[in-house]
């Protein structure tokens, strides 16, 4: 069985051909040259170590877990902060190097959801919701409901993508041509 990063699963629900030409072809990407990528990193490892033993209360945090390096079969992946909440709930909450513009990102709720199937599997307590703090917008909480069959779609994408690799299958690209513009793979790809 193969085990996916959340970034991974993020790629192939944006294009599944991310799938194939990293995993069947193996061509990187090669993301530690960007700027964003090195900072946001720096910017996570800055906020764990200032926020050792701030819990959030407003939200209904009783107890947290930060940094956890989390696995299940077909996933794994490292969880900024991992909240117990007041109603014996979990969940995840994840620092973002960016600014909050008034509209939540798929990418980012993705990502969310990815963690909350970890935390359900290693905590063995259902995850409802997730946070997003923006770091450059004042570290901006934002609330991120996350619901069962958003959980069934990440483990149904891994399931498409081991297939694919399994099969060394091409897949249909996306469907927004818009995303083929800022590709990383948009001159190997006959889209």
């Amino acid at each position: 069985m193969y085990s996916f990063y959340p970034s991974q699963i993020i790629e192939y629900l944006y294009c599944a051909r991310f799938t194939y030409f990293e995993y069947v072809l193996r061509i990187p990407q090669f993301e530690e040259k960007f700027h964003k990528v090195q900072r946001g990193r720096d910017v996570h490892q800055e906020k764990l170590e200032r926020n050792k033993s701030y819990l959030r209360k407003k939200i209904g945090a009783v107890d947290k877990w930060q940094d956890q390096y989390l696995t299940m079969e077909g996933l794994r992946g490292k969880v900024d902060e991992v909240l117990l909440l007041e109603d014996g709930s979990y969940a995840p909450l994840d620092y973002k190097f960016a600014e909050w513009k008034e509209r939540l990102y798929d990418t980012y709720r993705q990502q969310l959801i990815c963690y909350a199937v970890l935390i359900e599997q290693n905590f063995k307590g259902p995850v409802n919701k997730g946070y997003l703090v923006y770091t450059r917008s004042s570290n901006k909480l934002i609330e991120v409901p996350i619901d069962q069959e958003s959980k069934g779609q990440i483990l149904k994408s891994m399931e498409a993508m081991a297939e694919i690799i399994s099969k060394n299958q091409f897949p249909k690209g996306t469907k927004f041509k818009q995303r083929c513009l800022n590709c990383t793979y948009k001159n190997i790809c006959i889209q």
